[in-house]
Protein backbone atom coordinates (compact mmCIF):
# COMPACT_ATOMS: atom_id res chain seq x y z
CA UNK A 1 0.00 0.00 0.00
CA UNK A 2 1.37 3.42 -1.12
CA UNK A 3 1.90 5.89 2.06
CA UNK A 4 -0.04 9.38 1.65
CA UNK A 5 1.86 12.18 1.51
CA UNK A 6 1.21 14.80 4.05
CA UNK A 7 0.34 18.22 2.04
CA UNK A 8 1.61 21.77 3.51
CA UNK A 9 -0.19 24.00 5.58
CA UNK A 10 1.48 27.03 5.38
CA UNK A 11 5.45 28.36 4.16
CA UNK A 12 6.37 30.73 6.66
CA UNK A 13 9.61 33.42 6.18
CA UNK A 14 11.62 33.84 9.24
CA UNK A 15 11.81 37.61 9.71
CA UNK A 16 15.10 38.85 11.29
CA UNK A 17 14.93 40.39 15.05
CA UNK A 18 17.56 41.87 17.17
CA UNK A 19 18.05 39.53 20.33
CA UNK A 20 20.44 41.83 22.31
CA UNK A 21 23.80 42.20 20.51
CA UNK A 22 23.02 38.71 18.48
CA UNK A 23 20.44 39.01 15.38
CA UNK A 24 17.78 35.72 15.06
CA UNK A 25 15.78 34.56 12.54
CA UNK A 26 11.91 33.75 14.08
CA UNK A 27 9.21 31.80 11.71
CA UNK A 28 7.33 30.82 14.99
CA UNK A 29 5.76 32.48 17.20
CA UNK A 30 4.57 34.95 14.06
CA UNK A 31 1.63 36.43 12.81
CA UNK A 32 1.47 33.41 10.52
CA UNK A 33 1.26 30.74 13.47
CA UNK A 34 0.99 31.49 17.20
CA UNK A 35 2.04 28.15 18.32
CA UNK A 36 2.53 24.62 16.91
CA UNK A 37 1.73 22.49 19.67
CA UNK A 38 4.12 21.37 21.43
CA UNK A 39 6.50 24.04 19.80
CA UNK A 40 6.56 26.71 21.30
CA UNK A 41 9.45 29.16 19.44
CA UNK A 42 12.18 28.61 16.73
CA UNK A 43 15.13 31.17 16.75
CA UNK A 44 17.84 30.45 14.04
CA UNK A 45 20.92 32.23 14.73
CA UNK A 46 24.24 32.81 12.39
CA UNK A 47 26.28 35.07 13.82
CA UNK A 48 30.14 36.05 13.60
CA UNK A 49 31.85 35.47 16.73
CA UNK A 50 34.78 37.60 18.30
CA UNK A 51 36.54 35.15 20.41
CA UNK A 52 38.40 37.29 22.49
CA UNK A 53 35.47 38.70 24.19
CA UNK A 54 34.18 37.02 27.34
CA UNK A 55 30.33 38.61 26.67
CA UNK A 56 29.35 37.02 23.71
CA UNK A 57 26.47 34.66 23.65
CA UNK A 58 23.81 34.67 26.06
CA UNK A 59 24.86 35.41 29.45
CA UNK A 60 22.65 33.95 32.65
CA UNK A 61 18.98 33.83 32.54
CA UNK A 62 16.39 32.01 33.87
CA UNK A 63 14.22 29.10 31.93
CA UNK A 64 11.12 27.14 33.80
CA UNK A 65 8.26 24.93 31.91
CA UNK A 66 9.81 23.80 29.14
CA UNK A 67 13.10 22.52 27.03
CA UNK A 68 15.04 24.71 25.48
CA UNK A 69 17.01 22.91 22.90
CA UNK A 70 20.03 24.02 21.17
CA UNK A 71 20.78 21.83 17.47
CA UNK A 72 24.26 23.13 16.76
CA UNK A 73 25.00 23.49 12.77
CA UNK A 74 28.39 25.78 13.14
CA UNK A 75 30.39 26.37 15.55
CA UNK A 76 29.83 25.59 19.51
CA UNK A 77 28.57 26.16 22.38
CA UNK A 78 29.35 26.14 25.97
CA UNK A 79 26.71 25.50 28.85
CA UNK A 80 26.84 26.26 31.90
CA UNK A 81 23.83 26.06 34.55
CA UNK A 82 22.52 26.45 38.29
CA UNK A 83 22.78 22.58 38.82
CA UNK A 84 26.28 22.63 38.17
CA UNK A 85 26.14 21.29 34.37
CA UNK A 86 29.46 22.44 32.54
CA UNK A 87 29.72 21.19 28.85
CA UNK A 88 30.63 22.39 25.15
CA UNK A 89 28.76 20.99 22.34
CA UNK A 90 30.28 21.12 18.77
CA UNK A 91 28.77 21.69 15.26
CA UNK A 92 26.70 18.59 15.03
CA UNK A 93 25.39 18.27 18.33
CA UNK A 94 22.47 19.23 20.60
CA UNK A 95 22.25 20.43 24.25
CA UNK A 96 18.45 19.62 25.64
CA UNK A 97 17.55 21.24 28.60
CA UNK A 98 14.40 19.79 30.61
CA UNK A 99 14.21 23.49 32.28
CA UNK A 100 11.43 21.82 34.85
CA UNK A 101 10.78 23.94 38.40
CA UNK A 102 13.37 26.42 37.66
CA UNK A 103 17.45 26.72 36.25
CA UNK A 104 19.69 29.54 35.34
CA UNK A 105 21.72 29.07 32.18
CA UNK A 106 24.01 30.79 30.29
CA UNK A 107 25.12 30.18 26.33
CA UNK A 108 28.52 31.12 25.17
CA UNK A 109 30.69 30.43 22.21
CA UNK A 110 33.36 27.98 22.79
CA UNK A 111 36.90 29.18 23.22
CA UNK A 112 38.27 30.11 19.27
CA UNK A 113 35.18 30.05 17.80
CA UNK A 114 34.58 32.64 14.77
CA UNK A 115 31.19 31.53 13.55
CA UNK A 116 28.40 30.44 15.11
CA UNK A 117 25.16 29.16 13.34
CA UNK A 118 22.14 26.83 15.80
CA UNK A 119 18.85 26.50 16.20
CA UNK A 120 17.35 27.23 19.34
CA UNK A 121 13.50 25.41 19.56
CA UNK A 122 11.59 25.75 22.52
CA UNK A 123 9.42 22.64 23.33
CA UNK A 124 6.12 22.56 26.03
CA UNK A 125 6.40 19.84 28.12
CA UNK A 126 3.37 18.84 29.99
CA UNK A 127 1.71 19.95 32.96
CA UNK A 128 2.93 17.15 35.22
CA UNK A 129 6.52 17.67 34.26
CA UNK A 130 6.68 21.15 34.54
CA UNK A 131 7.47 21.15 38.04
CA UNK A 132 10.33 18.44 37.89
CA UNK A 133 13.45 18.49 38.62
CA UNK A 134 15.31 20.10 35.77
CA UNK A 135 17.54 18.01 33.88
CA UNK A 136 20.27 18.52 30.76
CA UNK A 137 21.38 16.08 27.70
CA UNK A 138 24.64 17.08 25.97
CA UNK A 139 24.68 14.82 22.89
CA UNK A 140 27.61 15.16 20.47
CA UNK A 141 27.22 14.40 16.39
CA UNK A 142 29.38 11.14 16.68
CA UNK A 143 26.90 10.25 20.00
CA UNK A 144 23.78 10.79 16.99
CA UNK A 145 22.25 8.46 14.89
CA UNK A 146 22.63 8.71 11.21
CA UNK A 147 20.14 7.78 8.32
CA UNK A 148 20.81 7.85 4.46
CA UNK A 149 18.30 8.15 2.34
CA UNK A 150 18.31 5.23 -0.51
CA UNK A 151 19.80 7.64 -2.83
CA UNK A 152 22.22 8.28 -0.31
CA UNK A 153 21.97 12.07 -1.06
CA UNK A 154 20.22 13.36 2.02
CA UNK A 155 21.52 12.24 5.84
CA UNK A 156 18.79 12.25 8.68
CA UNK A 157 21.07 12.56 12.20
CA UNK A 158 18.12 11.38 14.63
CA UNK A 159 17.98 13.71 18.21
CA UNK A 160 14.87 12.41 19.99
CA UNK A 161 11.69 10.20 18.94
CA UNK A 162 12.31 7.29 16.92
CA UNK A 163 13.10 7.62 12.57
CA UNK A 164 13.27 4.97 10.57
CA UNK A 165 14.36 2.83 12.68
CA UNK A 166 16.76 4.91 15.05
CA UNK A 167 16.24 5.88 18.46
CA UNK A 168 17.64 9.27 19.52
CA UNK A 169 19.90 9.28 22.27
CA UNK A 170 17.23 12.35 24.37
CA UNK A 171 14.66 11.00 26.51
CA UNK A 172 11.81 13.60 25.11
CA UNK A 173 8.76 14.29 27.93
CA UNK A 174 6.59 13.61 25.37
CA UNK A 175 6.71 12.37 22.10
CA UNK A 176 9.01 14.36 19.74
CA UNK A 177 10.88 13.45 16.63
CA UNK A 178 13.91 15.63 15.62
CA UNK A 179 16.56 15.28 13.47
CA UNK A 180 19.14 17.70 11.69
CA UNK A 181 19.29 17.39 7.66
CA UNK A 182 22.32 17.84 5.27
CA UNK A 183 20.92 16.94 1.68
CA UNK A 184 23.30 17.35 -1.74
CA UNK A 185 21.15 18.37 -4.70
CA UNK A 186 18.67 16.11 -6.35
CA UNK A 187 17.90 13.87 -3.25
CA UNK A 188 14.63 12.42 -2.10
CA UNK A 189 13.25 10.91 1.07
CA UNK A 190 10.20 9.63 2.08
CA UNK A 191 10.24 10.16 6.36
CA UNK A 192 7.28 8.23 7.90
CA UNK A 193 5.99 10.32 10.78
CA UNK A 194 2.87 9.07 13.09
CA UNK A 195 -0.53 10.89 11.85
CA UNK A 196 -1.06 12.50 14.87
CA UNK A 197 1.81 14.73 15.09
CA UNK A 198 2.13 18.25 14.47
CA UNK A 199 5.34 18.49 12.18
CA UNK A 200 7.10 20.46 10.21
CA UNK A 201 10.63 21.60 8.39
CA UNK A 202 12.84 24.82 8.95
CA UNK A 203 15.31 25.49 5.96
CA UNK A 204 18.80 27.08 7.02
CA UNK A 205 19.54 27.15 3.55
CA UNK A 206 18.81 25.51 0.53
CA UNK A 207 15.99 24.41 -1.31
CA UNK A 208 13.37 21.45 -1.51
CA UNK A 209 9.89 20.18 -3.20
CA UNK A 210 7.76 19.21 -1.06
CA UNK A 211 3.97 17.94 -0.37
CA UNK A 212 2.00 18.77 -3.72
CA UNK A 213 4.80 20.67 -5.20
CA UNK A 214 5.05 23.31 -2.90
CA UNK A 215 8.49 25.05 -2.93
CA UNK A 216 10.17 26.30 -0.16
CA UNK A 217 13.71 28.22 0.00
CA UNK A 218 16.16 28.99 2.62
CA UNK A 219 15.18 30.66 5.91
CA UNK A 220 11.75 29.54 5.65
CA UNK A 221 9.86 27.19 7.82
CA UNK A 222 7.28 24.20 5.76
CA UNK A 223 3.94 23.53 8.09
CA UNK A 224 2.52 20.46 7.13
CA UNK A 225 -1.10 19.19 7.25
CA UNK A 226 -1.92 16.41 10.11
CA UNK A 227 -3.68 14.20 6.30
CA UNK A 228 -1.08 11.58 5.44
CA UNK A 229 1.01 9.05 6.48
CA UNK A 230 4.96 11.62 6.12
CA UNK A 231 6.15 13.91 4.39
CA UNK A 232 8.13 13.27 1.35
CA UNK A 233 11.24 16.09 0.02
CA UNK A 234 13.05 16.34 -3.39
CA UNK A 235 16.22 18.83 -2.65
CA UNK A 236 16.39 21.14 -5.69
CA UNK A 237 19.87 22.41 -4.12
CA UNK A 238 22.52 21.39 -1.82
CA UNK A 239 20.14 22.16 1.52
CA UNK A 240 20.90 22.23 5.61
CA UNK A 241 17.48 21.55 8.14
CA UNK A 242 15.94 20.86 11.27
CA UNK A 243 12.80 17.98 10.37
CA UNK A 244 10.20 18.16 13.93
CA UNK A 245 7.55 16.13 14.84
CA UNK A 246 5.39 15.96 18.26
CA UNK A 247 2.38 14.65 19.43
CA UNK A 248 -0.03 17.73 20.63
CA UNK A 249 0.02 18.12 24.37
CA UNK A 250 -3.77 19.83 24.43
CA UNK A 251 -3.11 21.88 27.44
CA UNK A 252 -3.69 25.94 27.36
CA UNK A 253 -0.04 27.52 27.74
CA UNK A 254 0.94 31.11 28.73
CA UNK A 255 4.65 32.09 27.42
CA UNK A 256 5.99 35.42 29.15
CA UNK A 257 9.51 36.25 29.06
CA UNK A 258 11.49 32.76 29.59
CA UNK A 259 8.97 30.79 31.24
CA UNK A 260 6.32 28.56 29.74
CA UNK A 261 3.54 27.32 32.08
CA UNK A 262 -0.22 26.93 32.23
CA UNK A 263 -2.10 29.98 33.56
CA UNK A 264 -1.12 33.60 34.33
CA UNK A 265 -0.70 33.28 37.89
CA UNK A 266 2.42 30.56 37.36
CA UNK A 267 4.05 33.04 35.19
CA UNK A 268 3.84 35.17 38.16
CA UNK A 269 5.22 32.73 40.75
CA UNK A 270 7.92 31.90 38.31
CA UNK A 271 9.17 35.53 38.66
CA UNK A 272 8.92 35.50 42.32
CA UNK A 273 10.85 32.14 42.96
CA UNK A 274 13.14 33.59 40.35
CA UNK A 275 14.11 36.78 42.36
CA UNK A 276 13.83 34.70 45.59
CA UNK A 277 16.91 32.56 44.28
CA UNK A 278 14.61 29.43 44.19
CA UNK A 279 15.87 28.34 40.49
CA UNK A 280 19.53 28.49 42.17
CA UNK A 281 22.46 30.78 41.25
CA UNK A 282 25.29 30.60 38.49
CA UNK A 283 28.17 32.50 38.36
CA UNK A 284 30.61 32.38 35.30
CA UNK A 285 34.33 31.43 35.88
Amino acid sequence: MTPKIRTVSKIIYASEHAMGSIMIRQPLPSSAVEYLDPFVLLHHGNNKVNPEDKNEGVGPHPHRGFAPVSFLFKGGVHHRDSRGNNKAVLAGGTQWMNAGMGIIHSERPVPGTTEMELIQMWINIPAKNKMDAPSYFPVSKDETPVHISEDGKISLSVVSGNLFGLKGPVPSLSPVNSAMIHAEENGKIFIPLPPTHNAFIYLLEGQIKTGENNMAEGLHMVIYKNDGDGIAIETTKPTRALLMSGEPINEEIFAQGPFVMNSEIQIMEAYRDFRMGKMGVLIEE
